[in-house]
């Protein structure tokens, strides 16, 4: 299917792919064509990615192209580091290879890559700030694609069918081997979970009140989504753009000091704001949470993936417990 995807789509002929299992969330495999050339190809599962239960794929699809879009203008517009997908023959960032999956097409990178976690060097941190300015910086040619942000949780609609108190655990559908599991941790730690959304629900109404100030934002700027290059510092992984509050792309650079919210400010002239940055704060792992109670409801084996989305799970159960006022 790939291979006459990447012929059909891209004049791109195989000579030889394999897959690599790196990532958590989409499916990667390089590839060589006939002249030799790397490339490196991203499947996307359109489920994931839904919103609600009942949102038709096409909108989340929708979401994908307008995100990858954004990261082609903005590489359009003059930055180098963004690695953004290379256009089909038809112009699109992504082609579906059927209803539920979509592909895209990138240049191969050489460099070092990371993963998900703290920053392993102020270099690194560093780095990583000043990707996120040029971002938030650029010209308004590269927003004209990417949605706006509307603090929507994916899945939130199944993770709080999970927290209904009229709901047995026991009940929950055998599709695998963490489903009942992951209905009774979410019901012991239902009060947790709970606080954190009306939070979270309190601080977007305040920040959905204001309109100024938003810009082009990359979503997910961790260690997992930069590369060291020969020329430098680049960003990959753009499927979550949006035209948002600066906060979001800034609420886990900081090393708790300030030093990084401050070099913001300086290089932008704008502060961020502590309730904007608590807001994606405690979204980030709601989202986490709706996620993986969502890949639980859903058939699963029991592999190696599912196993750290289940240990991501109970972590962030408990630590929602530890914020629930006693009495």
């Amino acid at each position: 299917m790939l291979t006459s995807a990447l012929a059909r789509d891209w004049d791109t002929g195989v000579a030889s792919m394999a897959y690599q299992a790196v990532g958590f969330g989409s499916h990667h495999w390089e590839i060589a064509d006939a002249a030799g050339a790397r490339w490196f190809v991203t499947v996307d599962e359109l489920e994931t990615k839904q919103r609600s239960l009942d949102e038709p794929l096409a909108a989340a699809f929708g979401r994908l192209r307008a995100s990858l879009s954004a990261a082609r203008d903005l590489c359009d517009c003059g930055a180098a580091f963004v690695v953004a997908p290379v256009p089909a023959r038809d112009g699109e960032p992504l082609v579906r290879l059927n209803d539920r999956l979509t592909v895209a097409l990138y240049p191969f990178v050489d460099g070092q890559s990371f993963t998900w976690g703290e920053f392993g060097t102020p270099a690194q941190r560093r780095g990583m700030l000043d990707l996120i300015v040029a971002v938030h910086t650029a010209p308004a040619a590269a927003r004209r694609h990417a949605g706006p942000e509307d603090f929507a949780i994916l899945h939130r609609d199944e993770m709080e069918l999970a927290l209904d108190p009229g709901r047995d655990a026991a009940d929950a559908p055998d599709c695998g081997p963490y489903a009942r599991p992951a209905a009774r941790l979410l019901a012991e730690g239902a009060a947790g979970v709970r606080g954190m959304l009306a939070r979270y629900d309190e601080l977007a109404a305040a920040a959905r009140s204001r309109s100024s100030g938003l810009v082009l934002t990359h979503g997910e700027p961790h260690p997992g989504n930069t590369m060291l290059t020969a020329s430098g510092w680049v960003l990959i992984d753009w499927d979550t753009v949006l035209v948002a509050p600066p906060e979001r792309d800034l609420w886990s650079l900081d090393p708790g000091d300030g030093s990084v919210l401050r070099g913001y400010a300086e290089a932008t002239g704008v502060t961020p704001r502590p309730p904007v940055l608590e807001l994606y704060r405690i979204g980030w792992d709601l989202a986490d949470i709706a996620v993986t109670v969502s890949r639980f409801r859903r058939p699963h084996p029991g592999n190696e993936d599912d196993e750290k989305s289940w240990q991501g799970l109970r972590s962030l159960i408990e630590q929602a417990g530890d914020n629930v006022p006693e009495g």
